[in-house]
């Protein structure tokens, strides 16, 4: 247990007062006994037991000693320190550093400053955690030199150690960054870097392992390849025995690694006795070894060698000094050893190639490679079964050899079975048909069956056909069967029953019950529902007990569905006194009785308190509406409903009338003329049906009943002098006959399609006559006639007119898939034609695509277009043609403009391209030239050359605004004010750039004229700037600067916690004041420049402050004396009575003995303590 003393300001004077009355002699000082200053340790009891001996000067409880946490400390010499500034110890980057360290490392460190200005480093913890932090203390607080060790490029692997360990052990110990060249790097040179010291030491340790390295030796021998394995041995044996003799080591290069040398490695003597003993080995096989071939086709290599290498394995057991090669691809094996073992091995050989030859065969079949994967089937079914029935080798190339030759080998009787069944398997698919089956794909899980069940009688069933089902993500309908043609017709025909079934099992109706009555259907244990279930055959869903829904959906055969839904009902009618009505309302009012969404609807149900109301399905043609509910609610919902229905039929009135679909055109009219008049004369709404409409003759007049009336009438009379047919005839010039009649009939079709299917007969091709013949209703036949008439005025007034327009116009006239000439025929009502293109006769193209205004052009076939129409339509369409022909236009802009026309990367120029959809061609830079070429439309083009001419006044303005910015002047500064002019962190001189908008030029340290500086910008901002400068300079050089000595003891006290007391004190008093560096030959020297009366205020207050902070400083260090032991003579170190050694015959331990007194761990240097305990960063 330790102590620990509070001493306060007032004992402490009350202390140090009595001392000077009192002085303790050295007679007086009590020595204590050997046993009290040093009392043993207690002895080892039983845990429950209790001595009523007074408790043991150690304590009932001792500290175990926590022998892993080690203390290390170094020294950091000023010179090699990184950071110097010392005007803040404790707050600096120093401190910053070292508390990132702990942080990573777990260490604690401990700085404290040396009288010479050096650092030293105390680090506790962990060994591992002092060694990673020693390290990063030295590379981040410490300047680090290099060095290079050289030894030999052999030894730099026992540097590295195995898997790096020894030089990551070396850099922690050393606390160096040790960089060793790669093996390819011829250097031998080793990079060390750090401190001095870590240098040296680092050094020593490695050329201390290669010292190590050089009592051994390395030797290398070239022998052949093919005596490896002699030297080598059966599974390495020999040479394993020949390393354990020597004591070396003998390395041989694996078969795969085409290198002869063999590397011995070890202690001098004995690589020489290995050397010789593989010499020998060598010798010995080089007299008697023989190398022989044996031919054998390439394909019976893998027989020879057997499965799993059985064959040849057998021979090179029997024989093992022999060495056996095949060779891929060629006709030959190798056979080397002794002559004896080689012969032997070659009769071997040669008998198991005979016996193969006999009975093995091969034989090669082209085979496309599209069957293939058909070849081999599912995970290899078909080829595995070929295979083993027939106890062959069948090899298919692979997709990406992209060869159709697939080779059989094995009996000869199996090879030519095998080949048999792969032709006749390749001619099957050949034959083979595959056929779609369109299926919904909500079937298709349910005819493939749980686990695919029911797919796999199918395919039992049907074995020969393939059946594949899309991947549900792609949401297809088609099911592809590809197999034998009967097989795939019968496959499916036994599929469109099974999806026959299911189509009619999948019929639903929706039967609402009321909620409370869901449990009496389902009864107890689920037995009402099941029974139902199983007896009608139908599935029975019914809504979870949370939802808000009362709907029973059945699913199964409708009839069956039908049965369901009546026993559910009548379960329903049992519990309650439910009641069902029907009433009968038109069909036509069914949709807006329900109105938008069902609201209509659901407000009458939830009025009369929850009744159900059943329309029939749409299209069903019933006029029935089923209320089910309560019998008083279901009076009043009947009620509610017929009352809408009354008011829905007064406003919505309904007439039909029949007409042939041949007759609706006419009715409704060129544009809908004939039907609007209708509309608006009566105020009905008629309704003709759609092509999707099974009553194509049907007729709906919807609206009140007085108009419905009105509109009825109008249209039966409309219709009536259609139905009066009568015949025709009307003269039409033959020269037109061919305008009716071309392109399959399509004007007779529009004819008959707009005047009521009015039949318009043309003469045939040939018979030179006139007479046309028109059949149909009386109105249709003489609206017929009236239109062919304008189509022959029309065509009589037709002229066709050339415009010439340069064939490479044509494509851009067109526009893109012809939009633009599609419009111009539309508008103006007439036919283009263009020519045939001739690129034969094509002149070359100018550049940019523009004609030299030099040239003249000359029409030729291919520029020739037609335009057919009416004459005054002909030229508004041949204006419009000649309005899309491109033009070209020149642009003055100066050569100096055009680069920031073009802009970055073209930019510029490609957004005016698009914005005016022009094509803008600039001349090389090479040629000069103040012109720019604009083609396109000729809007475009105008609307162009204004955007470009804009631009290039916007460009002339920069320009002169550069011109008027580039205005410079220079005046000469003393170098010594520079830094005022600056400013701290470039504030002032900042400032003066923006308030002035100028560039201010300041000399570089290399320059001749340091006194100069330039400053740039409009004359008038650069006059204003130089005006600032100079007053700066005046008020700069009106300052003084006087020193003043303060106690440096009270400098830190005055700078303040990062420089914040000093800064405020310069800004109060408008000066700058500059401390001494910690290396100055005055370190209590401090400068104050300023203004003369500013600079007398700020001494004051330094003084002022310097005395104030003295009291302090001196307080401390009377303190720090007092704590310190007194040293008034030399120490007699520390004496106890009743020692061991003082009994009879025994002697004092000596203290400078180490065994006497042994060292414990790292030596630590003392620590300095102090009274307010250790310093925290």
């Amino acid at each position: 247990m330790s102590s620990v003393a509070v001493l306060t300001p007032e004992s402490f004077a009350e202390h140090r007062s009595g001392l000077k009355d009192q002085e303790i002699t050295e007679d007086e000082a009590y020595i204590p006994t050997y046993l009290e200053a040093f009392p043993p340790l207690p002895e080892k009891g039983t845990p429950g037991e209790k001595s009523g001996e007074p408790a043991s000067a150690w304590g009932s409880k001792i500290r175990p000693i926590k022998a892993s946490v080690i203390t290390q400390v170094f020294h950091v010499p000023l010179e090699e320190r990184r950071y110097k500034d010392n005007s803040q110890f404790g707050e600096g980057e120093e401190a910053k550093v070292c508390l990132d360290i702990m942080q990573r490392t777990g260490a604690h460190i401990e700085l404290s400053l040396a009288k010479d200005q050096g650092l030293s480093i105390m680090v506790t913890g962990k060994l591992d955690s002092v060694m990673k932090a020693r390290k990063e203390i030295v590379a981040r607080l410490q300047t680090q030199a290099s060095a290079t060790v050289a030894i030999p490029k052999e030894h730099h692997r026992f540097v590295i150690g195995k898997n790096g360990e020894k030089l990551q052990e070396l850099e922690l110990k050393t606390a160096t960054k040790i960089a060793i060249p790669r093996p390819d790097d011829p250097s031998a040179n080793i990079r060390i870097t750090g401190t001095k010291e870590g240098i040296e030491k680092a050094r020593h340790e490695i050329l201390l392992i290669s010292a190590e390295q050089d009592k051994r030796a390395v030797e290398r021998l070239s022998l052949e390849k093919a005596f490896h394995p002699f030297i080598a041995g059966a599974h390495n044996r020999l040479v394993q025995e020949l390393s354990q003799e020597t004591g070396a080591r003998i390395s041989i290069p694996p078969p795969s690694l085409p290198k002869d040398e063999i590397v011995i490695t070890g202690e001098k003597e004995a690589v020489a006795l290995a050397v010789n003993r593989i010499r020998t080995i060598y010798d010995d096989k080089a007299k008697s070894v023989m190398v022989v071939e044996v031919t054998a086709p390439a394909w019976l290599h893998r027989f020879i060698i057997g499965k799993k290498g059985q064959n040849i394995g057998r021979i090179t057991q029997q024989l093992p000094r022999v060495h056996i090669e095949f060779t891929d691809g060629e006709e030959r094996i190798s056979l080397e050893g002794p002559t004896e073992e080689v012969e032997q091995a070659q009769a071997q050989i040669q008998e198991i190639i005979k016996d193969l030859l006999v009975r093995m065969d091969y034989t090669e079949v082209i085979i496309d490679q599209r069957f293939h994967r058909h070849l081999i089937g599912k995970n290899g079914a078909n080829i595995n079964r070929i295979k083993e029935q027939y106890k062959v080798s069948v090899r298919i190339p692979q997709d990406s050899e992209r060869s159709g030759l697939v080779r059989i080998e094995g009996d000869p009787k199996g090879v030519q079975l095998a080949r048999r069944e792969l032709i006749e398997m390749v001619q099957r698919m050949e034959n083979e048909r595959t056929k779609d089956l369109i299926v919904e794909q909500k079937f298709h899980r349910t005819i493939i069956g749980q686990k695919g069940e029911k797919i796999k009688e199918v395919r039992d069933k049907f074995p020969e056909v393939i059946i594949n089902f899309p991947d549900p993500s792609q949401k297809s309908d088609i099911v592809q069967l590809r197999g034998p043609k009967n097989e795939v017709e019968k496959c499916a025909k036994f599929l469109q029953k099974i999806i026959a079934d299911l189509i009619e099992n999948s019929f639903s109706l929706s039967v609402p019950i009321f909620k409370q009555f869901h449990k009496n259907i389902i009864g107890k244990g689920g037995a009402n529902i099941k029974k139902i279930r199983e007896e009608t055959n139908t599935k029975i869903d019914l809504p979870t007990e949370n939802s808000n829904s009362e709907m029973i959906i059945i699913t199964g055969k409708k009839s069956n569905c039908e049965v369901a839904r009546e026993r559910i009902l009548a379960i329903q009618r049992e519990l309650a006194n439910i009641k069902e009505s029907e009433v009968t309302i038109p069909a036509k009012l069914h949709n807006s009785l329900i109105g938008s969404k069902g609201c209509l609807v659901r407000s009458i149900m939830e009025d009369c308190g929850g009744v159900h109301i059943h329309f029939p399905s749409e299209g069903s043609g019933s006029d029935k509406v089923t209320i089910r509910g309560p019998a008083g609610e279901v009076e009043k919902a009947k009620k509610q409903l017929l009352q809408l229905a009354e008011e829905k039929q007064v406003n919505n009135f309904t007439a039909e009338l029949q007409a042939k679909p041949e007759y609706h055109k006419f009715l409704i009219g060129r544009g809908g003329a004939n039907i609007r008049r209708v509309r608006d004369k009566t105020g009905a709404r008629i309704i003709f049906p759609s092509p999707d409409d099974t009553e194509q003759e049907l007729i709906t007049i919807v609206g009140k009943e007085e108009a419905v009336r009105q509109a009825q009438k109008e249209l039966e009379i409309l219709v009536k002098n259609l139905d009066d047919v009568v015949e025709d005839t009307m003269v039409v010039d033959i020269r037109h006959h061919r305008h009716f009649v071309c392109r399959r009939g399509q004007v007779l079709r529009e004819l008959a399609e707009e005047y009521g299917g009015v039949a318009v007969s043309f003469p045939r091709t040939g018979a030179n006559s006139q007479r046309v013949s028109l059949k149909g209703a009386k109105d249709c036949v003489d609206a017929a006639k009236k239109r062919i008439q304008e189509i022959i005025e029309d065509l009589e007034s037709q002229v066709s007119v050339e415009v010439a327009i340069p064939q490479r116009y044509h494509r851009a006239i067109m526009g893109p898939k012809g939009f633009r000439i599609q419009h111009i025929t539309r508008e103006h009502e007439v036919q283009i034609k263009f020519p045939e293109r001739d690129d034969s006769t094509e002149a070359p193209p100018q550049e940019n695509g523009e004609v030299s205004p030099e040239a003249e052009f000359v029409p030729r076939k291919c520029d020739i277009i037609t335009i057919s129409g009416r004459a005054e339509k002909c030229e508004l369409a041949k204006a419009a043609l000649l309005a899309l022909v491109p033009i070209t236009e020149d642009v003055e802009v100066s050569y100096e403009l055009h680069r920031y026309i073009i802009g970055q990367k073209g930019s510029g120029i490609r957004k005016m391209m698009e914005e005016y959809e022009v094509n803008i061609w600039v001349p090389q830079p090479e040629k000069q030239l103040d012109v720019i070429k604009v083609t396109g439309l000729a809007a475009n083009v105008e609307r162009a050359k204004q955007g470009l001419l804009e631009r290039v006044k916007e460009l002339q303005a920069e320009q002169e605004d550069r011109a008027l910015r580039s205005f410079k002047i220079t005046m000469s500064v003393d170098p010594k004010f520079h830094p005022k002019i600056i400013g701290r962190k470039g504030a002032v001189i900042s400032q003066i750039r923006k308030d002035h908008d100028v560039s201010i030029q300041f000399p570089d340290k290399g320059d001749e004229q340091q006194d100069l500086i330039v400053i740039s910008g409009y004359e008038r901002n650069v006059e204003e700037a130089r005006q600032a400068i100079q007053q700066l300079v005046a008020e700069l050089q009106e300052m003084v600067s006087q020193d003043v000595h303060l106690d440096p003891r009270t400098h830190a006290r005055i700078i303040g916690a990062r420089g914040k007391a000093i800064r405020k004190l310069m800004e109060e008093f408008k000066v700058d004041i500059r401390f001494p560096q910690p290396s100055s030959d005055e370190p209590d020297k401090v400068t104050v420049t300023g203004l003369p009366e500013t600079v007398d205020n700020a001494i004051d207050h330094l003084l002022n402050l310097e005395e104030e902070y003295l009291l302090s400083v001196t307080e401390t260090e009377t303190l720090a004396a007092y704590m310190k032991p007194p040293s008034g003579g030399p120490a007699k170190g520390f004496v106890v009575r009743d020692a061991p050694w003082n009994a009879a015959g025994n002697k004092a331990p000596d203290m400078s003995s180490a065994e006497d007194f042994p060292t414990f761990g790292t030596g630590v240097a003392p620590k300095q303590a102090s009274a307010w305990g250790p310093k925290k960063f």
